[in-house]
């Protein structure tokens, strides 16, 4: 285990933690059936849900996009270095996880500055012998810092895959575009981008819906089109792997998301929506429940 972060004094993660206002890591967290939340993460999180009922498919087919994508670059294209930024609290089949599954030498920096997330991180760090995992408390905009510290555990000779899902959508057009272009400039060729994003390409109403009620909480929430996400590939001279920018859940299906193990019906009933979210299977998406692009691009 490393990373300088990890020993910050307690008592100044708590100062810097505001549990009055919700935060998009922690919100993600209620979606995904964690336990690291305060109200305000999950009265943001209900309020999304009420806005779009089905709106949980978008999380956690944004998370089997990671899954598969990784999955590929770990067991098809030998990739072992990932650099995942706006990682989010622990959970279920982390980045590290998923490619020591395939390469137990893997290395991976995961990057949040989120203080929540950083009391949790070292969750995180729990690598097989053989590999190496790191922490970075920085936010995405300080593109320097982060490549400086994963220089630690990272090597920039070799091929690294950058991870920015479900990021840059919290992040205005004049700081996303070019910070993704600083972070690939500084990357080996042979490296890979991993991306989603949110957008009202495809069903304009619900999502819009749901980003009424983050932008109301104070959130950035930019909603680009196929054409603005694809810039953060095609303007970094990125060629975008096969099957392109798509709707995450049509990314290199292999209908193999996980089924969550299922309660007793009793206690299910007594569950409100958004902790019923966690045990739904995902399975049955439809085209009309997703509003996020994934895609993977190549550095030549």
């Amino acid at each position: 285990m490393s990373g300088d972060a990890l020993r910050q004094d307690p008592a100044e993660l708590r100062r810097r933690i505001d549990s009055s206002r919700a935060h998009p890591a922690r919100v993600y967290d209620v979606f995904l059936g964690g336990k690291d939340h305060y109200p305000a993460d999950r009265n943001a999180a209900a309020a999304g849900l009420a806005a779009n009922p089905r709106g949980y498919l978008d999380v956690r087919h944004n998370r089997d996009f990671l899954r598969r994508a990784v999955t590929a670059l770990a067991e098809e294209d030998g990739i072992r270095q990932f650099l995942d930024i706006g990682t989010g609290l622990p959970t279920a089949e982390n980045v590290h996880q998923i490619a020591q599954r395939t390469a137990p030498d893997s290395r991976v920096v995961y990057v949040d500055n989120d203080p929540v997330v950083l009391a949790h991180a070292r969750a995180l760090l729990t690598s097989g012998p053989e590999g190496r995992t790191d922490y970075i408390d920085a936010d995405l905009r300080s593109a320097d810092r982060i490549l400086e510290q994963a220089a630690r555990t990272l090597d920039f000779d070799r091929p690294i895959a950058l991870c920015l899902v479900a990021i840059l959508h919290f992040v205005p057009d004049e700081e996303a575009y070019p910070v993704v272009r600083e972070l690939i400039d500084a990357l080996p060729a042979g490296s890979r981008l991993v991306l989603s994003h949110v957008t009202d390409d495809l069903n304009p109403e619900n999502v819009r819906a749901v980003q009424r009620t983050y932008t109301e909480r104070g959130f950035t929430f930019v909603l680009r089109s196929h054409k603005d996400v694809e810039r953060f590939f095609t303007e970094n001279g990125l060629e975008v792997a096969a099957p392109g920018v798509v709707p995450v859940h049509h990314w290199r299906q292999d209908h193999a998301a996980p089924v969550p193990e299922q309660p007793e019906e009793s206690y299910l009933a007594g569950l409100e929506d958004i902790e019923k979210v966690r045990y739904r299977d995902i399975n049955d998406v439809t085209d009309a429940d997703i509003n996020i692009y994934g895609g993977l691009g190549v550095k030549s």
